[in-house]
């Protein structure tokens, strides 16, 4: 259910701006208000999550830990699983950040012939999650060259490096193919692994099929269907130059696939604040990774422990002493 449920709504988001645009010609709608209003959304929701992090009470510090803790002189600390000052937080932020290194160390406990206990990783997920991110990331800032006059010459550099093997025309961009194929992987491994498959929500399965969707869309247009991309320039730049205006000769080509792939663009990007992908800013703010363990060096005072008025024992069996008696519960003083 929660994967038709998925699917359905991606259909019916994509049905949403083909119709619009072909029946109803709600060009301007699906090509400047919409994207304007995603990005209002995105803004506002990010700083809302946020500040809402920030403002969450931290009173002692609660690292994860994965080594050994500075101690004696004699004794070998592990400096980054288990960082002691701020240089060696950047440094274990920096591997989870750039290289998700808890998700490389992940363990499972499988029960194998004999019967023993085994453990094993999961590789393939590290790999794929790896390639996701940075296939999005090469695909977020190509894309930039549509907004940028004139373009930028690491986003010209990386558009190059991006289709290196030179295969096609236009080019084969590798990373676009990349990002479905993670996607894909990504969602099939929690369809077969029948654990993953149990605690799958609705929310898990629908941000990978809007971004199947938008890469699907996106690939269609580069190398079957082909676009006016001096048109959806023209379009981007005025949107990034604040003066918001259609072509004049329209989009061309397939010009419903050009505002279905810009509407699911606009719905992944006002769904990110309050999803489960706000996880690439949360991380930032999660005490578990950025705090150094330094809880037997410096002793943690907690600024909420306020003084509060307490009703102690003796005062309690003094309000109470005779009902305490007739009761035959035992008092300290008669």
């Amino acid at each position: 259910m929660n994967i038709a449920f998925s699917i359905l709504t991606v259909v019916v988001i994509g049905l949403i701006p083909w119709i619009g645009t072909t029946a109803v010609n709600l060009q301007y709608l699906f090509g400047i208000i919409i994207p304007y209003a995603a990005v209002i959304i995105f803004l506002l929701g990010v700083v809302y999550r946020i500040v809402k992090w920030g403002k969450s009470p931290t009173p002692f510090r609660i690292p994860t830990t994965c080594g050994q803790q500075k101690t004696l002189p004699w004794i070998k600390q592990n400096r980054i699983e288990n960082p002691s000052n701020v240089v060696g937080v950047i440094i274990r932020m920096a591997l989870e950040i750039l290289a998700f290194r808890s998700l490389f160390r992940t363990t499972r406990a499988e029960l194998k012939e004999g019967p023993r206990l085994a453990y094993g990783g999961f590789p393939w997920l590290w790999l794929a999650a790896l390639v996701f991110h940075y296939a999005f990331l090469t695909v977020v800032i190509r894309h930039l060259r549509f907004f940028l006059d004139p373009v930028p010459f690491f986003i010209a550099w990386l558009a190059r490096l991006d289709g290196l093997l030179e295969v096609g025309l236009p080019v084969y961009m590798l990373s676009g193919f990349a990002l479905f194929a993670a996607v894909s992987y990504l969602f099939i491994r929690r369809v077969v692994v029948p654990q993953l498959r149990y605690i799958s929500l609705a929310a898990d399965y629908f941000p990978l099929f809007l971004i199947l969707c938008i890469a699907g869309t996106g690939i269609l247009m580069r190398y079957f269907f082909k676009v006016d991309v001096i048109s959806v320039r023209e379009l981007a730049v005025s949107l990034a130059g604040f003066q918001p205006k259609l072509p004049d000769n329209g989009i061309g080509g397939v010009s419903y696939l050009f505002y279905m792939h810009l509407f699911y663009v606009s719905v992944l990007v006002a769904y990110f604040p309050f999803s489960k992908l706000m996880h690439s800013g949360g991380i930032f703010l999660s005490p578990t990774r950025n705090l150094a363990n330094t809880n037997r060096a410096v002793r943690h005072i907690n600024p909420w422990n306020y003084p509060v008025k307490v009703h102690t024992y003796a005062e309690y069996e003094d309000d109470f002493r005779e009902q305490m008696k007739e009761a035959q519960i035992p008092v300290e003083r008669d």
